[in-house]
C-alpha cells in the first residue's frame, strides 16, 4: 500500500520532476515496502488506481 512508502506519491513526482521531463502515461515504479516477501503459489495480487478498473493476478 503506498501509505507504506518512505515518500508520498506527490513528493515522489516532485522529487523525480526536478530530474526527469514527466509526461502523461509515464510510470513510476517504486520500491518494496520493508516486511514484504516474494509472492508464493496460490497468493493473488491485486492491483488498483482510483478512477480505473482493478487487476487481480494470481500465481498458480
Amino acid at each position: 500500500h503506498v501509505t507504506h512508502l518512505i515518500w508520498s506519491i506527490s513528493e515522489t513526482i516532485a522529487n523525480l520532476s526536478t530530474l526527469f521531463k514527466l509526461e502523461p502515461g509515464d510510470l513510476i515504479f517504486s520500491g518494496t515496502p520493508e516486511g514484504v516477501g516474494a509472492v508464493q503459489r496460490g497468493q493473488t495480487m491485486v492491483g488498483r488506481v482510483e478512477g480505473l478498473s482493478g487487476i487481480a493476478v494470481k500465481y498458480v
